[in-house]
Order: C-alpha cells, then sequence, then structure tokens
C-alpha cells in the first residue's frame, strides 16, 4: 500500500480553523486522487471531499459546503484540507487516502491511506 502521513490536528474552539496536510511518504502524489475522510465513534465513515489528478473537486458531505476546501500542491507532494468555522460535529479522525480517481463517496478500498490526525471541536 501506498503511505501517506496526515498532520495538523488538533483542539480547537467552534468556530475556529485548521489546516490538516497529508504528505505522500516514498511515492509521487501527482498520479493520484487524494481525499479525506472523517471516522467518529458511534458513527459512519464519511466520505468529505476529493481532489483528482487534474485538480477537480468532489464534495462528499453537505455539512461541510462553504467551509472545507481541498487543495493540491504537486511541488509539496502534499494535499491540504482547509477547515473554517469548525463545528463540534466536525470531531473526528480525519484520514487522507490515495486512488486512481475519485470513486463513488470515497469510502475505499484505496491503494494508500494514513494512520490519520485528530480534530476535536470543543468549548
Amino acid at each position: 500500500q501506498l503511505q501517506l502521513v496526515e498532520s495538523g490536528g488538533g483542539l480547537v474552539q467552534p468556530g475556529g480553523s485548521l489546516r490538516l496536510s497529508c504528505a505522500a511518504s516514498g511515492f509521487t502524489l501527482a498520479y493520484y486522487a487524494i481525499g479525506w475522510i472523517r471516522q467518529a465513534p458511534g458513527k459512519e465513515r464519511e466520505g468529505v471531499l476529493c481532489i483528482s489528478t487534474r485538480g477537480a473537486v468532489t464534495n462528499y458531505a453537505d455539512s461541510v459546503k462553504g467551509r472545507f476546501t481541498i487543495s493540491r500542491d504537486n511541488a509539496k507532494n502534499t494535499v491540504y484540507l482547509q477547515m473554517n468555522m469548525l463545528k463540534p460535529e466536525d470531531t473526528a479522525l480525519y484520514v487522507c487516502a490515495a486512488d486512481p480517481e475519485c470513486y463513488g463517496g470515497f469510502l475505499g478500498p484505496y491503494d494508500g491511506w494514513g494512520q490519520g490526525t485528530q480534530v476535536t471541536v470543543s468549548s
């Protein structure tokens, strides 16, 4: 499997912002679509956003529209998830994954994935 490393998570107050990073480890990120998925206890795995090799964006979660933005910097071998106006319900482990394209709801299987970075939104 391809290895990815997430970073940037943490504890933030409601209304705050975080920028998550997803870095490729040992492969060229530009050859893959990269998506963000979130997992929280008691909730189904949910695809959030995915960006294709061409830069086209697919949104899977109505709840994040207008608040989250995905982007990629192939020169840095990194994909970002900018999260603004965070809500407690955004609390989850955020995982990035690589696939040839942004398939369906981006729920897997994947060619590669990371261990995730925890985002906790609480006052």
